[in-house]
């Protein structure tokens, strides 16, 4: 077991030296407008996934992946090499659908939104289906009758 700041420490290098030779170093056509956007590394730093974006449709991404995994040996041994550890790790790539995600919680609370505000329209619209008071109140004039009749003594004894 490695200690834990020295994995983060591991992943965010593995992630700046990535992004350093997808920058400056491949040099594959079919590599879009890609942004690493975070690497992970496992605690014996044999394994490291690297999440990345793509600027573009399903076709941009399919040919990025398919470009990185390409790629996999020279940003493997890169990495190794920068890293000064005993084992290169294996990288794998995974596209990084935040966006998406992010896309479809913004919809889901534009429809909740669009819900409540429906809803309160028709709250001010509604009426009582019976009377506006359903209790039933007694006139203010018996009750202060009866309470002029009876009265209570300190000790909870009633006098009339």
């Amino acid at each position: 077991m490695s200690d834990p700041a020295k994995v983060r420490r591991h992943a965010e290098r593995v992630r700046e030296l990535v992004a350093s030779v997808v920058r400056s170093q491949i040099k594959d056509p079919r590599l879009g407008m890609i942004t690493i956007t975070d690497a992970r590394i496992t605690a014996d730093l044999r394994d490291a996934t690297v999440f990345y974006t793509v600027l573009g449709d399903s076709v941009a991404q399919a040919d990025t992946a398919a470009a990185l995994e390409s790629a996999k040996g020279l940003l493997r041994s890169t990495v190794g090499k920068a890293l000064g550890l005993r084992h290169s790790p294996t990288l794998t790539f995974v596209l990084d659908d935040v966006q998406d995600q992010v896309k479809h919680i913004d919809d889901l609370l534009a429809a909740a939104r669009n819900a409540d505000a429906e809803v309160q329209r028709l709250a001010a619209q509604a009426k009582y289906a019976g009377e506006a008071q359903p209790y039933r109140v007694d006139d203010e004039a018996e009750e202060a009758d009866q309470a002029t009749d009876v009265k209570e003594t300190p000790r909870g004894g009633e006098t009339r």
